[in-house]
């Protein structure tokens, strides 16, 4: 792991690492949200939790509307996975963060007591958000896109393991994300509600996303330089909530991030109805980790106040846990999607494999997509 030095500086010359965070928002962006939703429809809506399979219908990734927003590649400095950021003596912030990942074949839910006991606390977060999730979940989006206290980013297309799929694949899945979240933007923007507000209301919304967050936290040094050329930071973790565990209590995991919380991490949990007990969780970890002197801000937030720490690779808690995810039935059994690109199989029915066979996996699916970029590309 390898800690950047002159950041601080680097990121106050770079736009897209800070100045589109949605939590730093003027009072504009606040008006967009009072303008275009009545306080009741933010509000938690009974069975929206619950993940729903075997639906299609957002499985298909629209055509292109125009270019995508401008961007810049990420710098030297700042490439690889930044796991949390080390801050200057006596500042204490955290970065809560939530998945809203969603599969091919089906609809995973929205958490919404999080979202109204984090608007109840005035809790900034950092929502990683995959691009099917988003248009599965149109008017969420778009309610959280206008929330000041809340920032967006990218979790991939369909949460499949981009170290097992081709280049175009890879490109695809950065994409995706990117485009659904300016969709949600452009449609905000040109509603009615938000015709008698300023154009300086409007513009302040991020015009793309700048953060990424990899499906399993899974990566290779092929899909790390694939996401920072993208102009995307991609966005680990040093703190998991454990929150897919159901065997996990909202004491236990409350217990956890107040014992393991240090200035600068950045915690990661899932708000897509795959988060066993982090709603109930929230209310008893948070006021106690404001009563230690801790402050909640966003992932864009925590990096302009530091330096981030980062390694060369991705993994949960230590390098190489997270080539469990590296299984033969992501390379041998996918079906092809209706754009082209190839979809990988249900988490939920992926089976966990010894740890030395998923290491001798994880090497066979490198040496393939190796030899696979070796060969001669024929355009469709």
């Amino acid at each position: 792991m390898r800690c950047v030095c002159f950041v601080y500086s680097v990121l106050a010359a770079i736009s897209f690492v800070v100045a589109p965070a949605a939590n730093a928002a003027s009072a504009q962006d606040q008006s967009i949200q009072a303008a275009c939703f009545a306080p009741q429809a933010l509000k938690a809506v009974v069975g929206e939790r619950q993940p729903q399979r075997g639906i299609h219908t957002f499985d298909k990734m629209p055509a292109a509307d125009g270019d995508l927003a401008p961007f810049s590649p990420v710098p030297p400095a700042l490439r690889g996975a930044i796991r949390r950021v080390d801050l200057p003596k006596g500042e204490k912030l955290i970065a809560l963060t939530f998945d809203l990942c969603e599969q091919y074949g089906e609809v995973s839910g929205y958490d919404g007591d999080i979202f109204d006991y984090l608007r109840a606390e005035k809790i900034h977060a950092t929502l990683f958000a995959g691009g099917k999730w988003m248009r599965s979940h149109a008017a969420r989006t778009e309610q959280l896109l206008s929330d000041p206290l809340f920032e967006l980013a990218n979790h991939s297309e369909a949460h499949r393991n981009l170290r097992l799929l081709d280049g175009a694949a890879v490109q695809a899945d950065i994409i995706g994300p990117q485009r659904a979240y300016e969709a949600a933007r452009k449609r905000l923007t040109e509603h009615q509600c938000t015709a008698p507000l300023s154009a300086a209301a409007t513009a302040s919304l991020p015009p793309r996303l700048t953060l990424f967050r990899f499906p399993y936290g899974a990566c290779n040094a092929a899909t790390l330089n694939a996401v920072n050329d993208a102009g995307l930071l991609a966005i680990q973790w040093d703190l998991s909530s454990g929150d897919p565990d159901p065997n996990f209590s909202a004491e236990v995991i409350a217990k956890e991030l107040i014992r393991r919380a240090k200035p600068g991490s950045i915690i990661v949990a899932h708000g897509n109805g795959r988060g066993w007990n982090t709603a109930a969780a929230l209310p008893l970890a948070i006021p106690k980790l404001k009563a230690l002197g801790y402050q909640f801000v966003t992932v864009s937030e925590l990096l302009a106040r530091g330096t981030p720490v980062i390694a060369d690779g991705c993994y949960d808690t230590r390098p190489g846990d997270t080539d469990r995810y590296d299984f033969p039935i992501s390379l041998t059994a996918h079906a092809k999607s209706a754009t082209g690109a190839v979809k990988g199989t249900q988490h939920a029915s992926l089976k966990v494999v010894p740890a030395i066979k998923a290491r001798r996996l994880a090497r066979a699916a490198r040496l393939a997509n190796k030899s696979k970029a070796a060969a001669p590309h024929v355009a469709n």
